[in-house]
């Protein structure tokens, strides 16, 4: 039985959890930037203390891959296995955490931030859009991140690979919670 509550139907938000999953391979088919933009419309109201809204997003499409796979080359090289997959890759877009030097604020920011690419994530799987978030050495790279206008006191968080899922993965199992609870009772 699905309950419902004045905040959504329990199931629903469960369910989206649960079944949502890392997508590698995508159709050539690119997610309209309209769409990603409501995504990320969702995806803001993550919770961030004090409504800092402590990020920003480069979002890379049709002929844009090619200066996200340009800026990867200036780290990389030309002969490197990223800057070509980039280009078959419907839709990235980079989620950039503006840093606080305060380390509690950082802290609660980056959970932002990373609340926010989840939200994201959830968000694009309800509309039957794949995503994969991808962190690498090369994002922290002064020669990757000078081009795109990445400053000093910003922090990648990630890359959202996004697309209409050519192949989903089967689910892998989780530890029980339980198994990792320490109770105070």
């Amino acid at each position: 039985m699905t309950k419902s509550t004045n905040i959504g139907t329990v199931n629903d938000v469960r369910s989206a959890i649960q079944n949502r999953r890392t997508v590698k391979k995508f159709k050539k088919d690119a997610v309209p930037t309209e769409q990603i933009i409501e995504l990320l419309d969702t995806a803001v109201w993550a919770p961030n203390h004090k409504l800092r809204e402590p990020w920003r997003f480069l979002l890379f499409t049709g002929d844009g891959r090619k200066k996200l796979a340009e800026a990867i080359e200036a780290e990389m090289g030309e002969d490197n296995k990223f800057s070509a997959n980039v280009m078959q890759v419907p839709s990235i877009m980079l989620v950039v955490l503006e840093e606080d030097p305060r380390q509690n604020i950082w802290d609660e920011d980056f959970a932002a931030v990373s609340a926010l690419v989840q939200n994201f994530m959830l968000a694009a799987w309800s509309e039957d859009i794949g995503t994969f978030w991808v962190t690498k050495p090369f994002l922290y790279a002064p020669k990757f991140r000078k081009p795109l206008g990445i400053e000093a006191g910003e922090k990648i968080v990630g890359m959202v690979y996004m697309g209409y899922p050519e192949v989903i993965p089967s689910a892998k199992e989780r530890t029980p919670a339980k198994d990792k609870l320490t109770l105070f009772d």
